[in-house]
């Protein structure tokens, strides 16, 4: 004989689970799908490194040497004639050949597709704040973005501003790859903290915010 359940938990675990942020594309395409998101999940392996380290050897230079910005100008520039001056010096000595130092140029197309990329998604979590605001979105993810945002608060009076700039970087360096090789797992927790986050809202609405009084709406007298 067959066994049939009707509690509402069964039913929400066969319902597939949504992915993060309602996204229908892959994280590259949402990432802007070029040269951005393949250092963002480590595609390109080198320049996910050193970037990666260039970040954590500013952060120790500043935080922890205590190093103020206009001297380590100075003497990143220093050190950098003087190493110059010395292999020229040394190149010309010893009669080497083509020992000009390569020209550095910073490639417009790509300078432009990272900003293209980050304007993208400022002006995406942007027009998500202003519909959860006006009450467009589930109000759930009104109260999860009030939380958020006083969590980050309390955080951003933990650390200087060194540190949490170094936080934010090292998030975006690392957490969208994290999130990209442990899709599934991500969106399966996220889905169970979403649904126990609209159980408590609609325990509030229901035991708290439809008990207030309201009083009778007049309707406006036409002249």
């Amino acid at each position: 004989m067959p066994i049939y359940t009707s509690s509402s938990d069964s039913e929400h675990e066969t319902t597939p689970v949504t992915k993060l942020f309602g996204r229908q594309r892959p994280v590259h395409a949402v990432l802007g799908g070029g040269k951005v998101a393949d250092v963002l999940l480590w595609k390109n392996t080198k320049v996910s490194a050193a970037l990666l380290i260039g970040v954590t050897l500013i952060w120790f230079l500043f935080e922890i040497v205590e190093y103020n910005f206009v001297t380590l100008f100075c003497h990143i520039s220093m050190t950098s004639i003087l190493l110059v001056f010395i292999w020229s010096r040394v190149a010309e000595f010893f009669n080497w050949k083509d020992h000009r130092i390569p020209e550095i140029k910073l490639v417009e197309s790509t300078m432009r597709e990272i900003a293209s990329t980050f304007h993208a998604r400022f002006d995406q979590i942007l027009s998500k704040l202003i519909n959860v605001a006006c009450g467009k979105d589930h109000p759930g993810h009104f109260i999860l973005t009030i939380c958020s945002l006083y969590i980050l608060s309390v955080i951003g009076n933990c650390f200087s501003f060194v540190n949490l700039l170094f936080l934010v970087l090292l998030s975006i360096e690392t957490l969208p790859f994290l999130y990209n090789r442990y899709e599934k797992e991500v969106d399966r927790l996220v889905y169970k903290a979403m649904r126990r986050v609209r159980k408590m809202f609609n325990s509030f609405d229901s035991q708290v915010l439809n008990k207030i009084p309201r009083g009778p709406i007049k309707d406006k007298k036409k002249y």
